[in-house]
């Protein structure tokens, strides 16, 4: 088994046809899939910009969809949702199909197309998704990033989901020089609010007035469910045998 880490998705990317594609964007944009999935959403269908969101929301139908997302943080003009996994309630979100753009997760998964499964991974459903990638012989782990750079928080729950892979696989595994230093990485900080609050984008959260999301984003295995894309659709998959967490 293999597995590459590439911290940001500006980098170049290898041929991802063979392999299976974990996006990872702590902050916010996988926990908040995660969240809305849990909640009853019937899919996200991630957009790489505010313009496509909007004419996908429109040829799907408004009446059962749902627009969510942010710019810079913040909820974008005109859309009905952010990008807070507080705000994916039962409530809100049940039987609706959600249309996401954010500024860094949704173009990731753009990206990735070509693989042959693509999972949304955050600290809430880590255990669930390392499960399901394993079953893969060739993984490949995308941080979003913020703003096309390095981000700890994506980097260092990689490295958690690395580490979940290694320690759990009857096969050997190898690593780029990338995963390897998640690996570190997610050794030397303890998740918890404060170590998300300790990071760039923890911070930018908490100056907008979102600093209750890093207490939800770091719940490790709030959920034991796998988000997966198929045909430019998040949707849940089955739950993974031996995983934990709660599905609601």
């Amino acid at each position: 088994m293999r597995i590459d880490v590439h911290f940001e998705p500006a980098a170049p990317l290898p041929d991802l046809t063979g392999s299976t594609v974990v996006v990872i964007d702590v902050l916010r944009a996988t926990s908040s899939m995660v969240e809305a999935l849990v909640n009853g959403a019937q899919g996200v269908y991630p957009a790489p910009s505010t313009e496509e969101a909007i004419k996908l929301a429109s040829s799907l139908g408004r009446e059962d969809t749902i627009l969510c997302g942010e710019a810079r943080g913040l909820m974008i003009e005109g859309f009905d949702l952010g990008n807070s996994p507080r705000e994916f309630s039962e409530e809100r979100v049940a039987g609706k199909r959600l249309v996401m753009s954010t500024t860094n997760g949704t173009r990731a998964f753009s990206l990735v197309e070509d693989a042959v499964r693509v999972l949304a991974c955050s600290f809430m459903n880590l255990s669930a998704a390392a499960a399901v990638a394993m079953e893969a012989d060739s993984i490949v782990v995308l941080c979003a990033g913020m703003g096309g750079l390095f981000s700890l928080d994506d980097a260092v729950c990689a490295g958690a989901l690395v580490q979940r892979i290694r320690s759990t696989a009857e096969v050997d595994v190898e690593l780029n020089d990338a995963a390897m230093g998640a690996v570190e990485m997610a050794l030397t900080f303890r998740i918890n609010a404060d170590f998300l609050a300790s990071t760039s984008t923890g911070q930018h959260l908490i100056e907008i007035g979102l600093r209750e999301d890093l207490k939800i984003c770091a719940e490790i295995d709030r959920h034991s469910v796998v988000p997966e894309m198929d045909d430019r659709v998040i949707q849940l998959r089955s739950r993974p045998a031996g995983s934990s967490g709660s599905e609601s």
